[in-house]
């Protein structure tokens, strides 16, 4: 080789590579585990304001040790919280496709009652009565 270039992969060997990785990937859960605490603090809706804002100075000022303390203090309640956030957010979105797509027209209504009163399954009394009930929900 030429002893002017520069040999990199020879400069760092391969355990080098390896610590670098996990060295960077335990940064990046740090940030990750801090955001989900501050996320956390903002989201309890028992804890009050004064409450919250020890918690955020104690996390900011000393974050390592905040994180760990708020881990240890309220990891149980912070798992529960988030539980609940999921169901939560959950029953809502069922709530809003039965109101979004269980509505249906009049027409497809009165469609479905002659379907039944044409294969036998209503007689025309009941056909006449349901009729006249889903015309008057208007």
């Amino acid at each position: 080789m030429n002893s002017s270039t520069l040999d990199l992969a020879a400069d760092y060997p391969l355990l080098n590579v390896f610590w670098t990785t996990m060295w960077f990937f335990l940064w990046i859960l740090w940030f990750m585990l801090l955001f989900r605490v501050i996320g956390d603090i903002f989201r309890d809706d028992d804890l009050s304001g004064w409450g919250k804002s020890g918690w955020c100075v104690f996390v900011v000022i000393l974050p390592f040790l905040g994180v760990f303390v708020y881990l240890i203090a309220r990891g149980r309640g912070m798992g529960e919280r988030e539980a609940k956030r999921i169901q939560k957010n959950q029953e809502d979105v069922q709530s809003y496709i039965r109101e979004t797509a269980g509505t249906t027209g009049k027409a497809d209504e009165l469609a479905k009652l002659a379907e039944l009163k044409s294969s036998g399954h209503l007689t025309s009394a009941e056909f006449e009565q349901a009729k006249a009930k889903v015309l008057a929900d208007a």
